[in-house]
């Protein structure tokens, strides 16, 4: 019981922390705002309040900034969250959001948009179309794979993802190398610039359709930690969770990936420091994840837009943090999972 209690302190802590970065990320930028100004633009979009700033600099927190944190912040919560439900589901700690090929789909759907020169909502759809198709090929082929149907889930995620990563390469090899090309490349980098509120709005409905049932449901991933003839004795059918959680773990990563570009490691990572703070139990894991994974990527976001002056990919600074972690993960806690 005090770990509970621990534990659900915890959560609310990292909402409280999540608040705290989410204003002082409305501060930074090349474009130094007072956080008085920061609260009083905010809140007037809520309440008449008497303006003591001026429109220029609403302007930047309203269309440059806001779409940006609130993008940083659904894409990290719905990344780590995903990744969480895989290793859960396949009880694997190494699992990650892109295990079935959502991320091979999108970076083709993208490079196919650009080769085109489509617009960047187009962009935007065609990655989250192509994600969502790879997934359905992945699901079917599983269907016919004889044996372990976990393994032959990964095994044509694996397949059907080389693929796709063959078909993008095979884009950037025949697209224009002055536009097209380095486009290409960036997307594929991982970045949130140039964030717009038409973003978000093609984005949350999926990640929520995604994220809202895995947090209803999160009690049954800690049985489906038990094994299949434990959950059959409570009275939880393991193949129907399974199906729901891979889903909406899913949607969610589509979702992201979409408006995002390649993003790596918040799935693998997240998860795991969250496990450090509150433990195994998914009841409490889930919106540790969901929240750490908000934080995490917000902050990253910040280090990615303030540190130099030409801004540095988000894909290359979640590397950074997480390839380290990969090789401390594989050398000492992967029996521990």
């Amino acid at each position: 019981m005090e770990q509970s209690k621990r534990n659900t302190l915890i959560v609310i802590g990292l909402g409280i922390l999540l608040v705290i970065t989410i204003i002082i990320s409305f501060r930074l930028g090349r474009y130094p705002i007072p956080a008085k100004e920061v609260l009083g633009i905010l809140l007037s979009k809520i309440y008449p309040i008497e303006l003591f700033w001026t429109d220029r600099v609403e302007m930047v927190l309203i269309n440059i900034r806001l779409p940006r944190i609130i993008l940083a912040c659904l894409v990290g919560c719905c990344l780590s969250a995903a990744g969480a439900a895989y290793q859960g589901v396949f009880q694997n700690p190494m699992a990650a959001p892109d295990i079935l090929g959502a991320s091979a789909g999108a970076a083709f759907g993208a490079a196919l948009a650009i080769l085109n020169y489509g617009s960047r909502f187009m962009i935007t759809v065609s990655a989250f179309f192509f994600s969502l198709l790879t997934v359905s090929l992945v699901y079917l082929i599983s269907k016919r794979v004889k044996g372990k149907s976990i393994l032959g889930l990964i095994l044509s995620g694996i397949i059907v993802g080389s693929l796709f990563s063959a078909g993008t390469s095979f884009i950037k090899l025949v697209a224009d190398p002055t536009d097209q090309l380095p486009a290409i490349t960036y997307w594929l980098m991982g970045s949130l610039a140039g964030a717009k509120m038409g973003d978000i709005k093609f984005a949350i409905i999926p990640m929520i359709i995604g994220l809202v049932p895995l947090l209803l449901i999160r009690w049954r991933l800690n049985v489906l930690t038990m094994g299949d003839d434990e959950a059959r004795t409570m009275g939880v059918n393991a193949n129907q969770i399974r199906i729901i959680v891979i889903i909406c773990a899913t949607l969610t990563t589509a979702a992201s990936v979409s408006v995002s570009g390649m993003i790596g490691w918040v799935g693998l990572v997240i998860p795991h420091l969250a496990r450090k703070l509150v433990g195994n139990n998914y009841n409490h894991l889930m919106p540790a994840s969901i929240l750490f994974g908000a934080i995490f990527l917000l902050l990253v976001d910040n280090v990615s837009r303030n540190l130099l002056t030409t801004e540095i990919p988000l894909g290359i600074l979640t590397a950074f943090v997480g390839a380290p972690f990969f090789i401390y993960l594989i050398t000492r806690e992967v029996d521990a999972f």
